[in-house]
């Protein structure tokens, strides 16, 4: 997964794209084309436009017409006995040569019938030949009785469920596979093919709709299992902790092995999800990418890690279509940082979404259509025919192991009910509810087909299959209530880990200094034959050498690069991820250095020793949602990894709400499962306007779950994430270490610096960082006088410096002191009432901040102080009144209400300050 250059150097992670060759035309296909050109026109015209015109709408409800383009007169071809040389033209079994009324019947069948292909907007003729050929061969598969009644089987025992569940939960949201059965058919046919082509892992996204009947007819979950949830008990076991809160049935995760055929068994993981479903895929080609990374050592010339652990994805029509991240997703599907080798997406086509008709839902022909922005072939099935869907799933496995790319079966179905079992659907579609009405169920138009043609001998074979099914499903409807659930949390590579009933905030993460300072000569060493930017040399190199070398001053750039150099030296691995990460935008980090000549990346913290771990650097694209959620599915599978979002500016993370809201805020309550991501927001009030100022740290600590009774001895610091706010680069280096050296896993908010790291006092020195030393919540005023002091301001990041400034130009150092909370949450209650207590002639205490006073962590650290200070004394606000956007974009104002935070805080009174005007 390294590609080398020339001179030794690697750029770690990046891995290629796979290059299958596929057979150019010979010299005699050539010769039998250039012949009957206009025949090859033909076909590539039913290639083309052959799905306007096919059957794939079980409804019927379509308006399809026959399209000029397939009329072979348009091609001066009006012999239907006319003979012609199939070699180079045209595929069909058994055959070299074929009448013109013979290949025409050939083309209507492949392309115009119950399953259609769009390809031809590949931009690779190989690619297109290549599919052209599957599908004009694979469309006359013949299925063995054993197979059809394994497809009859499986269809027959979740119509049962869905039955059963509609007499015994008939008040309860179900989402009714009824319709749309076929999809079964074609995802056991892309599991079990995948498992017989080498698949080892298969990573799943589900749709609320198909998820039930999926996890249990399909992947064996025990159904008594699932059915507590149905009866309101818990997916967990008892001894879980009281704050993991569960979720819904529909969202549920699983983790099975199947034996399907394959040399060794296939894991599938189903992925736990929101309820908005499509956020769900790029976390689960996060893990499929970790998981991958788990198989390197498998890997040869003709295995790779894409060939043993594939995602796949069911959909539904109007996510696909409608929800933003599907493209975001597409978009880094190709990426050296981001491929996965391909995944097999199954779209659950019910031709409405809730209540919205497909042409309100969307501005393309088929939901399919977006993918066709990085040229993924699709394949669309009519969902009565579910042999045409074990053929597609089998072309879909067979393009994905020989190309490595994406594919969609594009599976169009009907629901039989409304979005929900208690909705009345005529409401909103009368005219397709009353086709659906009078439409024969799957399973029965299947029966009559496989009766029709004696694969079974009569319609009882499905009702016997139902009825000795339905009296099992009763039976563990009836047991579940006693079923022992299992842990399902915190195994494998995660065994080392527990579930914390208390927050870790100190902890020994001192390094030895001289193998610091080693790490930190090491990262702006490079090779050789790397030749340098002059000025980045100067301003970077040179500086942070002579950091290094004498052991003060060191900076945020080389804090970090030695966090990270120590972790990899330990056996941890790092990964930083975001939009100009190897450069960095603030800090200076310069991890991945360019050749001025040659364009070579050298990374230096890569070569640290040769048993170090390894830091992969990620340039991302110009997108937070996407990146942002592969990034969280990463840290599911990997505790033994630094992972590191990091914003370009901080204010760009709210791209990615939706990720931050449903399941890096909550997964481990919700899911039990541990994320140990880190999200860098480069925050700090410099003039630079409303959106490049604020990384809104109120949203993370509203979304923390921090207690709000700090002085109930009963209630624990354990909070779902950490928030610091760091202001020295020992600070920065300590909570990195300490992220990696709990043993457990939180998520990690880092409101980072921006012109902090230019501030002259913001450094630390190699003392700092060495064993005995560790982070700090809340750091003490060291200079000011104890016994004097009569106002005590609370104050974070940057805005301390300044103070710190303004402080000693009106040397009010007896009477003002300066604590700073560098740990809002958890909120640090001892430390603070240590730092109370050590001014006993204070009357006054303020929180100081640049934020709005709707923003910052006024409102979050307002209620909890006071229950700190002394009865007959209330926390103040200095800072910028309420606003609307979290800054000023006028410099000058700017500059005035920066102005008049300094004056405010360092003016002592007994009254409550006005807040500034914005």
């Amino acid at each position: 997964m390294t590609i080398s250059n020339s001179n030794g150097s690697s750029f770690y992670g990046a891995r290629s794209a796979r290059r299958a060759t596929v057979k150019e035309f010979s010299k005699s296909e050539i010769a039998n084309r250039i012949q009957n050109s206009n025949l090859v026109r033909l076909v590539d015209a039913y290639r083309s436009f052959g799905h306007k015109c096919a059957s794939i709408d079980p409804l019927n409800m379509w308006h399809q017409s026959h399209d000029a383009s397939l009329d072979p007169s348009t091609y001066g071809l009006d012999d239907p006995q006319a003979e012609y040389q199939l070699e180079g033209i045209v595929s069909m079994k058994g055959l070299s040569k074929a009448t013109l009324a013979q290949i025409i019947k050939h083309l209507e069948n492949v392309y115009c019938g119950h399953m259609a292909f769009e390809f031809m907007h590949i931009t690779d003729d190989s690619l297109r030949r290549w599919f052209a050929s599957q599908a004009e061969t694979c469309i006359d598969t013949n299925f063995s009785k054993e197979e059809k009644y394994k497809f009859l089987e499986l269809m027959a025992r979740s119509e049962t469920f869905d039955h059963y569940m509609m007499r015994e939960c008939g008040h309860q949201k179900q989402f009714s596979l009824e319709g749309s059965e076929s999809a079964l058919v074609a995802l056991q046919q892309v599991l079990e093919h995948s498992s017989k082509a080498g698949v080892l892992e298969v990573v799943m996204c589900l749709t609320h709709r198909c998820r039930m009947q999926i996890m249990m007819e399909l992947l064996g979950v025990p159904k008594d299992s699932l059915f507590r949830k149905f009866q309101g008990l818990s997916e967990f076991p008892d001894e879980i902790p009281s704050h993991i809160i569960g979720d819904l049935v529909y969202n549920a995760q699983a983790s099975v092995d199947l034996n399907l055929g394959g040399k060794h068994p296939l894991h599938v993981s189903v992925v736990p999800n929101p309820c908005h479903l499509e956020l769900v895929n790029p976390v689960a080609l996060g893990k499929v990418r970790a998981k991958q990374e788990d198989y390197l050592s498998l890997e040869t010339d003709d295995y790779k890690v894409e060939d043993m652990v594939m995602s796949v994805q069911m959909h539904g029509d109007g996510g696909f279509t409608g929800q933003g991240v599907v493209t975001e997703t597409f978009g880094l599907t190709n990426l050296p940082h981001f491929t996965t080798g391909g995944t097999v997406h199954i779209v659950l086509n019910n031709q409405v979404s809730v209540t919205t008709d497909s042409a309100n839902g969307r501005s393309t022909t088929y939901s399919s259509d977006i993918g066709k922005m990085v040229e993924i072939p699709a394949i669309h099935v009519n969902g009565d025919h579910p042999e045409m869907a074990a053929i597609a799933a089998r072309i879909a496995v067979n393009y994905r192991k020989t190309f490595g790319k994406d594919i969609i079966i594009d599976m169009i179905t009907y629901r039989r009910h409304g979005h929900h079992e208690a909705e009345d659907p005529f409401c909103a579609q009368p005219l397709m509810y009353k086709e659906i009405k009078a439409h024969d169920s799957v399973i029965d138009l299947y029966t009559q087909h496989l009766v029709s043609e004696k694969a079974i001998d009569s319609v009882d074979v499905k009702n016997n299959i139902k009825a000795s099914h339905d009296v099992h499903i009763a039976s563990c409807y009836r047991n579940a209530p006693k079923y022992q659930v299992q842990p399902s949390h915190l195994l494998g590579k995660w065994r080392s880990m527990v579930i914390p009933l208390e927050s870790t905030c100190k902890m020994d993460t001192g390094v030895d200094p001289s193998i610091l300072r080693s790490i930190g000569i090491r990262a702006v060493t490079v090779a050789k034959d790397i030749v340098l930017n002059e000025k980045m040399q100067k301003l970077n190199i040179d500086t942070r050498m002579e950091q290094m070398k004498e052991g003060k001053k060191i900076g945020y750039a080389s804090a970090e690069a030695m966090a990270i150099g120590s972790l990899l030296l330990e056996g941890h691995h790092a990964r930083i991820c975001g939009q100009d990460v190897a450069r960095g935008v603030f800090i200076p980090r310069h991890a991945m250095i360019n050749c001025q000549q040659t364009n070579t990346k050298y990374t230096p913290l890569n070569n640290l020793s040769s048993t170090q771990g390894k830091l992969e650097l990620v340039d991302s694209p110009l997108g937070e949602l996407a990146v942002m959620s592969y990034e969280y599915g990463m840290s599911l599978e990997t505790p033994n990894r630094l992972n590191m979002w990091e914003a370009q500016l901080g204010d760009f993370f709210n791209s990615a709400q939706e990720v931050i809201d449903s399941f890096i805020s909550g997964g481990e309550e919700k899911w039990l499962r541990q994320s140990g991501l880190v999200l860098v927001l480069p925050h700090g009030y410099e003039g630079a306007g409303p959106e490049h100022t604020s990384c809104r740290i109120e949203r993370f600590l509203q979304l923390s779950s921090d207690r709000f009774n700090v002085t109930d001895p009963n209630v624990s610091n354990n909070v779902n994430w950490h928030v610091v706010n760091c202001s020295t680069p020992a600070q920065y280096f300590h909570v990195l270490r300490r992220q990696m050296k709990r043993n457990y896993r939180k998520p990690l908010i880092v409101v980072g610096p921006k012109r902090l790291t230019r501030i002259l006092k913001a450094v630390s020195d190699l003392d700092d960082f060495a064993p005995g030393t560790s982070f700090q919540p809340v750091i003490s005023d060291m200079e000011a006088n104890r016994l004097s002091v009569r106002r005590v301001i609370f104050v974070s990041g940057k805005l301390y410096y300044e103070l710190l400034e303004e402080r000693a130009k009106k040397e009010m150092v007896d009477q003002v002191a300066l604590i700073r909370v560098e740990e809002y949450s958890p909120f640090p209650k001892e430390d603070l009432e240590a730092e109370i207590s050590k001014y006993p002639s204070a009357s006054e205490f303020v929180w100081c901040q640049e934020e709005t006073q709707n923003g910052g962590a006024w409102y979050f650290m307002e209620s909890r102080l006071n229950q700190l200070l002394p009865s007959q004394h209330k926390l103040k606000y200095v800072g910028r009144s309420t606003c609307a956007a979290p800054a000023n974009g006028i410099y000058v104002k700017h500059l005035t209400e920066q102005k008049q935070i300094y004056e405010e805080a360092l003016t002592l009174s007994s009254a409550q300050h006005s807040l500034l005007p914005h």
